[in-house]
């Protein structure tokens, strides 16, 4: 009887879909000071693997609330921080950024200051792959965009302000 049930074993393998396989690349983080009560991650994520996977949570143990965030344009030139509750898809074979002035990782309550080139330790939950471990350089010298943007409400329902 076992003989008989390896080759359908072995069928069920084959038949799998292959899960994402995700690659962290070009990460930092940075806070707008010492004092700063948020501070913000960016990535990109790169899936090289034959099924769509998507970025759904993340933790750390940094900040008080982690969370997954974009930027809406409101219109009249008013741009709002919001939270991305459904996550950040991440097709077969193709890749997401996450950026300033884009979708990023919120890093709201921060339990530590975020010092120049101190390492910053996150978890990423994927629909697919899992979870991932990632250190995360703090880097409050790179510009990829001008770093001012002014009092964006960071607060899904826009209660309140936090710098970052």
């Amino acid at each position: 009887m076992k003989f008989k049930l390896l080759p359908v074993l072995g069928a069920l393998l084959l038949a799998s879909p292959a899960l994402a396989d995700i690659e962290i690349t070009d990460a930092y983080a940075r806070a707008s000071g010492p004092s700063a009560k948020a501070g913000a991650a960016f990535l990109m994520l790169q899936n090289t693997g034959d099924a769509d996977d998507r970025l759904i949570g993340v933790t750390t143990t940094v900040a008080k609330r982690a969370e997954l965030h974009t930027h809406r344009d409101m219109g009249e030139g008013v741009m709002k921080m919001m939270e991305v509750e459904e996550g950040f898809p991440i097709p077969a074979g193709g890749s997401h950024q996450l950026a300033r002035g884009g979708d990023h990782i919120m890093l709201m309550g921060l339990t530590e200051s975020f010092d120049q080139g101190k390492i910053l330790h996150l978890t990423l939950t994927f629909e697919q792959a899992g979870d991932i471990a990632v250190d995360i350089p703090v880097d409050l010298e790179r510009s990829d965009r001008p770093a001012d943007h002014g009092g964006m409400d960071h607060t899904a329902a826009g209660q309140g302000k936090m710098d970052h």
